[in-house]
């Protein structure tokens, strides 16, 4: 596997980074930011996004290195995440692989039971961005800690 070296243009950098500050910032919760990160690149397999938000989530954010361990497992760990995590942790999985095409209806009405209106919005786009971050670091083959544009 070697790295690719497709350009990424500026604009497109700067704009998901805004989008993504955007989103952390109107779902207000650093810490679930980083799972529903962390979560969406296990699914997608990005190491690159993996590497960085391990870091921030423990080093900035102050999780736990075996809350994190356990992220994989989360639906097997009810205890170790609150209903609300877990309802985002649900939404991540359904938006981030779309088996049915679509996003379930009880999924959906799960998170919006934890989340307000505005909430939900941020947390989708949280969703999103590192989806969208996730193919672009892994159709170029980026590594941990390697070049990002």
């Amino acid at each position: 596997m070697t790295a690719r070296t497709t350009y990424l243009d500026a604009g497109v950098r700067d704009a998901m980074i805004a989008l993504g500050a955007a989103a952390k910032k109107g779902l207000g919760d650093p810490v679930l930011a980083e799972l529903v990160m962390i979560r969406a690149s296990q699914l997608n397999e990005c190491a690159f996004c993996l590497d960085m938000h391990v870091d921030l989530a423990v080093e900035k954010n102050g999780e736990s290195a075996k809350q994190i361990a356990l992220l994989n497992a989360w639906a097997e760990a009810p205890e170790r995440f609150t209903e609300r995590e877990r309802a985002a942790l649900a939404l991540t999985e359904a938006v981030t692989v779309l088996t049915d095409g679509f996003v379930p209806d009880e999924t959906y009405a799960a998170a919006a039971e934890h989340f307000g209106e505005d909430e939900l919005a941020h947390l989708l786009g949280v969703i999103t961005v590192i989806n969208s971050w996730n193919r672009l670091m892994v159709s170029r083959r980026i590594a941990p800690g390697g070049p990002q544009w």
